[in-house]
């Protein structure tokens, strides 16, 4: 039994690990820092033409994000080489988010403050406030960033870049994903595991299906054409989880959408506590692996290829069988591949890698929690809302 299973969980844990091998080159954001005229493939970009001058409108809805609002729109503001304007869209802040904004509007003329409209029913918060930045902006060239996301200063121009040349209707990017609590540290870098372990990004690229969608809230860009052809933000009015269903609602309609890492375009912190990141989980898992038709197969491909080679590895030792040993433990160094690559090449945390099994179990175990949450009709609140 003891070798059924170590041999069990080394198949499993090798499937994430060449998925990620072969996808990790293909997720690299393909236009250098200082090189937006080497383009992608043989198609290149000129950092001096009219296209990378081009007008784009920056979008963030914000709701009590007093503590970070400034510097994402400061960094906004120190972007090079495209026509800019800054909307942010107060979604009725309890906080003084409001008013740091108007005091920035006042001192730069590329911001613009708006007062969000009351939340309609049915209506998610984020996504209502996206769709009004949408109506109001200026631009045909539409990023939609989070309150807490800093864009560096060629981020705009090397996504305009890039954004021209996939010609895709919707570009997502994750921007670097900072970590300060453990739990962070633990969690956060998994959803770079499971995009990357388990998303065909080669087929995505090459197939429009819903079911191939993938991307970041944090950070989409797109043009108005497409946005509406797509049916704005209005599509996914209801959903908590836009990184999947935004880019499912272009696929649907036709449109290409991709996505990248965007460590040296854009920073963000989502959670600053263990609380956080636990009620940051469970808010929107119903919508992504804790939906009815994913929990099963993920249970088992996440628990038997990270948790259950160290369990019989450990199991192996104490009885003394060498060979289901040397099984099990060529199936632990598998199994934290994916996260050593990503610790070296996404610039994730040391910790998450030396922890990943019980991490994942974790993992696994607040996705349950959600299934069970959903199963009961509940919600977790968010921003002091249900539908937030």
């Amino acid at each position: 039994m003891m070798l059924s299973l170590a041999i069990g969980s080394l198949v499993i844990a090798c499937l994430p690990a060449i998925m990620f091998l072969k996808n990790l080159p293909a997720f690299l954001f393909p236009i250098s820092a200082g090189k937006l005229d080497a383009g992608i493939g043989d198609t290149k970009i000129d950092q001096h033409s009219e296209k990378s001058s081009r007008g784009v409108s920056v979008l963030i809805p914000a709701r009590d994000e007093q503590d970070g609002i400034a510097a994402s729109v400061n960094a906004a503001l120190r972007n090079e080489g495209v026509e800019l304007e800054v909307l942010v869209l107060d979604d009725h802040s309890t906080d003084r988010t409001a008013e740091i904004v108007r005091q920035l509007a006042e001192s730069d003329s590329r911001v613009r403050y708006l007062a969000g409209e009351e939340l309609p029913e049915g209506w998610n918060g984020k996504q209502f406030g996206c769709s009004q930045l949408a109506a109001a902006a200026d631009h045909s060239t539409l990023v939609f960033i989070d309150a807490d996301v800093r864009l560096q200063s060629d981020a705009l121009q090397r996504l305009v870049a890039c954004h021209e040349t996939t010609r895709v209707g919707l570009l997502s990017v994750f921007p670097h994903q900072e970590t300060g609590t453990i739990l962070e540290k633990w969690i956060i870098p998994l959803m770079h595991f499971v995009l990357l372990g388990f998303c065909p990004l080669h087929r995505m690229r090459s197939d429009s299906s819903p079911a191939l969608a993938a991307g970041c809230g944090q950070l989409f860009m797109t043009d108005r054409d497409a946005y509406r052809q797509a049916g704005t933000h209005a599509a996914i009015r209801g959903s908590r989880h836009d990184g999947v269903k935004l880019p499912r609602a272009y696929r649907a309609v036709g449109l290409m959408t991709d996505v990248y890492d965007g460590c040296g375009l854009a920073e963000c912190r989502m959670y600053h506590s263990a609380t956080e990141v636990v009620r940051g989980v469970l808010k929107n898992a119903s919508e992504g692996l804790a939906g009815p038709k994913l929990i099963f197969p993920f249970t088992i491909l996440l628990v038997g290829g990270s948790v259950l080679p160290i369990c019989v590895l450990a199991w192996s030792l104490a009885a003394g069988d060498i060979v289901v040993a040397a099984i099990a433990a060529t199936g632990v160094l598998v199994g934290h591949l994916p996260r050593m690559l990503a610790a070296i090449r996404l610039r994730q945390s040391w910790l998450g890698v030396i922890c990943h099994a019980p991490a994942t179990l974790l993992f696994v175990i607040l996705q349950w929690a959600a299934f069970l949450n959903h199963l009961a009709g509940r919600q977790v609140a968010w921003r002091g809302r249900t539908s937030s």
